[in-house]
């Protein structure tokens, strides 16, 4: 197949570091393992990207449902046209920022980044959704180029409509994480910095988990995990789960 040129290409390309040039065979992906790193709280769809030669494997079937698609795509430019126009020049400076972060964290690693952000989608019915976009690179070549990622896509227009344009870079296993601010004033959003066991927690919540099973899930008491919900919600100015959910989509902390 020729190589398919899309609003991202050109971008990727010029950091050769980073991005596999050299087509490579598609190995078997243990999706299931790394989907549990992602937030899935509406209709998602995921698809694996073979970032070499930009087409797209173990695509979801609800791809076809969310965009009322006939076939499978075969290649990212097609999964990207369902974006809004108005909203291509964010995504692009969303995946510039991520790409220069993940530069300075150094693309050589071996570490397996996620990042997320927002943007609008083509729905079934003709209209556009806000949806949730979340990556995750699966594996390198021997000089620590990016060759793979799983893309997950959300549906969270019943949860929020608004783009605040914040992107979050994570690199997995690892405590920091960074928020970037790529609204025209990003002076006028207050981020607010949470623990890795707050993330942790948030993470959870977002997925539907009670108190008890989080403590379960990150071997802590329930009166801890109560302790870390109570400082989310004074963390991000919310007064129950659901406002702190939706608040956190929007601060770029999920």
């Amino acid at each position: 197949m020729k190589k398919q040129q899309h609003l991202l290409a050109d971008l990727w390309e010029s950091y050769p570091d980073a991005i596999a040039s050299q087509y490579s065979v598609p190995e078997k992906v243990p999706i299931g393992k790394y989907l549990s790193e992602m937030l899935a709280i509406g209709p998602f769809y995921y698809y694996v990207i073979n970032i070499a030669d930009y087409t797209i494997y173990n695509i979801h079937d609800n791809l076809l449902t969310l965009h009322g698609a006939d076939c499978y795509p075969t290649t990212l430019k097609e999964v990207i046209d369902y974006i809004h126009p108005d909203d291509k020049d964010f995504v692009f400076e969303a995946e510039k920022a991520t790409l220069l972060k993940m530069e300075e964290l150094g693309f050589r690693k071996g570490i397996f980044y996620r990042t997320s952000y927002c943007f609008r989608m083509k729905v079934a019915d003709g209209t556009y959704h806000l949806f949730h976009h979340q990556g995750i690179h699966l594996s390198q070549d021997q000089e620590g180029r990016f060759t793979a990622a799983l893309n997950i896509h959300t549906d969270i227009n019943h949860v929020t409509a608004v783009n605040n344009k914040i992107v979050l870079v994570k690199a997995l296993g690892e405590k920091n994480y960074c928020q970037l601010a790529l609204s025209a004033d990003p002076s006028e959003f207050i981020l607010p910095k949470l623990s890795r066991r707050e993330m942790e927690v948030l993470r959870l919540l977002a997925q539907g988990f009670t108190s008890p099973q989080i403590a379960d899930k990150l071997f802590i008491s329930p009166f801890t995990v109560q302790v870390h919900r109570k400082s989310l919600l004074k963390k991000t100015q919310t007064s129950n789960s659901g406002c702190l959910i939706k608040k956190s989509i929007e601060l770029g902390l999920l």
